[in-house]
């Protein structure tokens, strides 16, 4: 009599991450506003490419003016308008928070492609920001909405990436003291911008 060998049971799914409500709210509000801005920026410049004379609604002051940034080679890098690229990525990331909102479990793999899709987002927007501040000498007052954004999606997307307690040593102090560099880097940011366009600050005084 033989005895039939035991079959092995298929191995659990991998249980997926359910992020904070906090953080699921931040992700989706980070989500539309960065939307906002990309949509806003888009029709902005529909509209000047249909009429030259038209003034975007950004055109704050000489140094606050999205047109003159409208009209550089730097904001159609791939050929065509940069905020076509925040309207799909934007998208997605609302789309995340509604799911997350509605304590949606998300697999581990997507917050580690969300992470690695930010941070080369926010790779692109250091860029921008060199351009707008030292090449093209004006800033765009929606895309700093979207460095904004782009920089806190940064650190929570990341945060939910690196899994609890397998965090490299390295890693653990970054992790820590997370939302105070990100405040530090916007300090940075905001002194960058006061130098660089000091002489004009000064006059407003």
């Amino acid at each position: 009599m033989s005895i039939a060998a035991p079959t092995e049971s298929p191995a659990p799914p991998a249980p997926g991450t359910q992020p904070a409500a906090s953080t699921a709210w931040l992700t989706l509000i980070a989500g539309v506003i960065g939307l906002a801005a990309s949509v806003t920026l888009t029709v902005e410049k529909i509209r000047l490419l249909s009429d030259a004379a038209y003034v975007p609604s950004c055109n704050l002051n000489p140094v606050l003016s999205c047109g003159p940034v409208m009209a550089t080679p730097q904001a159609s890098v791939a050929g065509f308008p940069n905020p076509l690229m925040g309207i799909v990525a934007f998208t997605v990331v609302v789309v995340t928070g509604v799911l997350a909102v509605a304590k949606v479990p998300l697999p581990h793999w997507y917050w580690v492609g969300l992470a690695i899709g930010t941070l080369g987002g926010a790779g692109f927007v250091h860029w921008l920001i060199f351009q707008s501040l030292y090449r093209i000498g004006a800033l765009c007052p929606y895309c700093m909405v979207v460095w904004a954004v782009t920089m806190l999606l940064l650190v929570t997307f990341t945060a939910l990436a690196l899994r609890p307690g397998r965090i490299h040593k390295s890693l653990q102090l970054l992790h820590r003291w997370r939302w105070t560099l990100i405040a530090l880097w916007f300090i940075g940011l905001f002194l960058l911008v006061f130098i660089r366009f000091q002489d004009y600050w000064l006059t407003l005084i």
